[in-house]
């Protein structure tokens, strides 16, 4: 299991409503979670199986950025 964390645009609770479901219907996914508080708005993502490039992706899908930190 390895974390990894990602700067997104991901910004509010509406936001983290639109990617909610995305997320937690990823397989490989087992955790993850959204710092909205801080200005870099870091997503920590708990996976066993997905490449960081992977989870890129399924955020981008919900229609969300993100860069590996």
């Amino acid at each position: 299991m390895k974390d990894l964390q990602f700067k997104t645009n991901i910004n509010c609770g509406g936001c983290v409503s639109k990617v909610t479901p995305i997320l937690n219907s990823t397989e490989g996914v087992c955790e993850w979670n959204v710092d909205t508080t801080k200005k870099d708005k870091v997503l920590t993502v708990k996976t066993g199986s997905l490449s960081a490039s992977e989870i890129i992706a399924t955020v981008e899908r919900a229609g969300f950025k993100a860069q590996t930190l």
